[in-house]
């Protein structure tokens, strides 16, 4: 496939890709905030686009990260630091390939951080002639029914805890309903086996979220799941589709088969 001139790399790709990731974990963190008396404790600050978000009862580390650092931005980063010692949150940082300078890497070891790990962010064209395999069942959630079995599979394939699985189930059936998102189920001998959103926004598909119950795994699920996205986000005329992983992660080489290609990388500095 020859690459669209307007996905050949730039400072101008990797930010919008940067936006709409972030845009995702806000739209899920918003929706957290929504239930009465605000229990989880979500909060908020922005210094010149410089975001820090907090799940003060959630430990959730994408919750609980600062994003938008850019060069010459150097000097927020102790404010940051300071408002989540504040409120006895353990943060981190993300710093994205591209928008990295020394300033930013020495104020973060100044104040006990350190580069604990690296997330990829994929992109790839639109493909409106996607073929889906025929072999594995993909259906759109758009019902109660369907939406309690999305979350079965969601729940075993992200490995939450049983004692906390209902609560969780509770909180985001509001997912169902947002807007700009779609959400799909994976089946395997009619059984819910794997689940996964599609994020639309400002003309981009954000795959997100997808994962598998492993009893499951190893069959391809996760691939017909990035398929079906690539399908729907096409007829919904984007720009572009994207989606995150671990670097060389199965999700990292799932996507890679399913013609993504590496846009940038992020680094993650964590407390020592």
């Amino acid at each position: 496939m020859v690459s669209s001139p307007r996905l050949v790399p730039s400072l101008d790709l990797v930010r919008r890709v940067a936006a709409v990731a972030s845009a995702y974990t806000i739209a899920r963190m918003r929706i957290l905030e929504r239930i009465a008396g605000n229990p989880i404790g979500i909060a908020f600050r922005e210094i010149d686009n410089v975001v820090g978000l907090m799940a003060r009862h959630l430990p959730s580390p994408a919750f609980n990260s600062v994003v938008g650092l850019q060069p010459g931005q150097a000097d927020h980063i102790e404010k940051l630091v300071q408002w989540y010692r504040e409120h006895g949150v353990a943060s981190r940082f993300e710093v994205i390939s591209g928008d990295s300078d020394p300033a930013i890497g020495r104020e973060l070891s100044r104040l006990g951080f350190f580069p604990s790990g690296c997330h990829a962010a994929l992109i790839r064209e639109p493909d409106p002639d996607v073929v889906l395999p025929r072999e594995i069942a993909v259906e759109p959630v758009t019902s109660g029914e369907r939406m309690d079995e999305f979350l079965e599979a969601h729940v075993a394939g992200w490995g939450i805890p049983e004692a906390a699985a209902g609560q969780f189930k509770k909180n985001v059936r509001p997912w169902l309903a947002a807007p700009g998102w779609s959400l799909y189920l994976a089946r395997v001998e009619g059984r819910p086996a794997a689940a996964a959103i599609l994020f639309v926004h400002n003309r981009i598909g954000y795959f997100a979220d997808g994962a598998t119950d492993p009893a499951f795994r190893g069959r391809g699920l996760h691939a017909a799941l990035l398929r079906r996205r690539l399908l729907d986000a096409s007829a919904a005329n984007v720009d572009l589709v994207c989606s995150g992983a671990d670097f060389l992660s199965t999700s990292h080489r799932n996507m890679e088969r399913a013609g993504m290609r590496l846009l940038f990388l992020r680094s993650i500095w964590t407390p020592l």
